[in-house]
């Protein structure tokens, strides 16, 4: 994966950004202060800088041309509350690559970053139908159905499992959920993630084939461990009943003496 120089100064903020950077699998230098701006800015190559606009007594846009010069292969993607078309334009005639106004959700950060590492595109779906084996979740009406039977789910419990549908192949971390559902404001401690996975997992086991199943524990979400997210979770395949063994009709015992 790539490694990203965040340079900003809000501490909270950063430590938000690091942790779910982290957790994607991005290596993280974090630049906290004008002195350590000039000081360590070229201290290593980066692929791509996050780049706060006002950091401290600075204004970084005014050295871009320094950090061009010294990190000639880093993309830079800028972050900033001055969200004016003129300051946009701005920043990205001076050489800034992308420019993110504040507040934004981390999820967008997350599809700027790889689109500038990719240097291409990608295509979404916009149907509002999101399935993954027999579950079916319409993003639309806000329903949701496991073997054609509907399950009532609170709103967070919703918007908890279309973020689990929208991503059925990725292990997703904590820290990328609780931004996606809670938003970017949500301590970063809390066992809510928990909490939720556990409700969701407990209103589909009881559902359809799967009560028949009795299934609970990690049943439909799996908690992931190792690889290049230390922990995380991803959706499972709806279990299914084993298909039933169809035995052949017993040979009476006279055909048996016959066939002796």
């Amino acid at each position: 994966m790539a490694n990203i120089l965040l340079v900003e100064d809000e501490a909270k903020l950063a430590s938000f950004l690091l942790r779910g950077l982290t957790a994607e699998g991005y290596d993280c230098d974090w630049i906290d202060s004008s002195p350590r701006f000039f000081t360590e800015i070229g201290k290593q190559p980066y692929q791509l800088i996050l780049l706060d606009r006002l950091v401290q007594d600075i204004d970084t846009l005014d050295y871009l041309p320094l950090i061009k010069k010294q990190q000639p292969d880093a993309l830079i993607l800028m972050l900033t509350a001055l969200q004016d078309i003129d300051q946009k334009v701005t920043g990205l005639q001076a050489g800034a690559d992308d420019y993110l106004g504040k507040p934004f959700d981390f999820d967008e950060l997350l599809a700027r970053i790889m689109a500038l590492l990719r240097r291409g595109g990608s295509n979404t779906s916009h149907s509002p139908e999101l399935r993954h084996g027999k579950l079916l979740l319409n993003t639309e009406s806000h329903r949701v159905w496991l073997d054609a039977q509907e399950i009532e789910f609170t709103h967070l419990e919703y918007q908890l499992l279309k973020c689990f549908l929208s991503n059925a192949n990725t292990v997703l971390s904590r820290e990328r959920i609780l931004n996606k559902v809670w938003g970017s404001l949500a301590d970063p401690l809390t066992n809510i993630v928990d909490v939720y996975i556990r409700r969701v997992r407990k209103k589909l086991s009881d559902t359809g084939e799967a009560q028949q199943l009795d299934c609970h524990n990690e049943s439909f979400i799996e908690t992931v461990r190792g690889g290049r997210i230390s922990t995380g979770q991803r959706l499972l395949d709806p279990p299914r009943a084993p298909r039933r063994r169809v035995n052949a009709s017993p040979v009476p015992s006279s055909t048996k003496r016959g066939l002796s």
